[in-house]
């Protein structure tokens, strides 16, 4: 029987790049969870589970659902812990949502929202706990996404596709404006071997209803080799 998926936020928070004449006029926060196991932890937005107090203080919160008001207020209480900032719900934009596969031991349902801090200063200082996270690093998505693909950043598959979606802009007001007003997609993965990899098919693709990777048709997918390097795939392709 699959583990029932635990309510989850996570946010992507940007901020202006300090350097003018780079390739993207905005970074976004990455946290890094500390080691487990002797390995380096993956690289993360911040984020965690709805708990109890959250529950209590989104209840009846206007114009949102439930489950969204409550992921809201979770968003804001674990940057508060995890990343030392203070964040205003109300400005936080659902972009996406990923459901965790059933075959995973633990599962979670994550919203996932789009926010903005201040310039490089105290409105964007970081302050990591030191428990659960042990560093953090501000980057434009292009460059975390070379980082990754370079081996030096772990990244799992959610953030991965949310830097992809990042990395079509070049300026900060784009992104904050055009990505929460794309078609929202609930992402419920269906993960299929190749390889020594794996393929994840999302809603969109081709293959996602019929479980056929080789359907024919549009694709919306991830390609991975085995050894965390990933290819986002999407668009109507045949």
């Amino acid at each position: 029987m699959a583990a029932e998926p635990q309510p989850s936020a996570t946010v992507v928070l940007l901020r202006a790049a300090p350097a003018p004449g780079a390739q993207q006029d905005f970074e976004l926060l990455l946290l890094q969870r500390s080691s487990r196991d002797g390995r380096p932890g993956p690289w993360v937005f911040p984020g965690g589970r709805v708990e109890a107090a959250d529950i209590a203080s989104a209840d009846g919160a206007p114009g949102a659902s439930a489950a969204l008001a409550h992921a809201r207020a979770a968003a804001v209480r674990e940057t508060r812990e995890e990343a030392g900032l203070e964040l205003d719900a109300a400005t936080l934009a659902p972009i996406s949502r990923w459901i965790t596969p059933e075959i995973a031991p633990r599962r979670f349902d994550t919203w996932f929202f789009l926010g903005r801090v201040g310039g490089a200063g105290a409105a964007s200082e970081v302050a990591v706990d030191g428990r659960e996270i042990c560093a953090h690093r501000w980057l434009m998505p292009r460059v975390a996404l070379d980082g990754q693909r370079n081996s030096e950043l772990h990244l799992a598959p959610p953030t991965f596709v949310t830097l992809c979606w990042l990395a079509e802009f070049s300026r900060v007001a784009d992104a904050l404006r055009e990505l929460p007003a794309r078609e929202f997609i609930t992402f419920r993965p269906r993960v299929f071997r190749s390889g020594a990899g794996a393929i994840m098919l999302y809603p969109g693709d081709a293959g996602y209803e019929s479980g056929d990777p080789a359907a024919a048709g549009p694709r919306h997918r991830l390609r991975s080799d085995g050894s965390q390097r990933y290819a986002y795939e999407r668009g109507p392709y045949s």
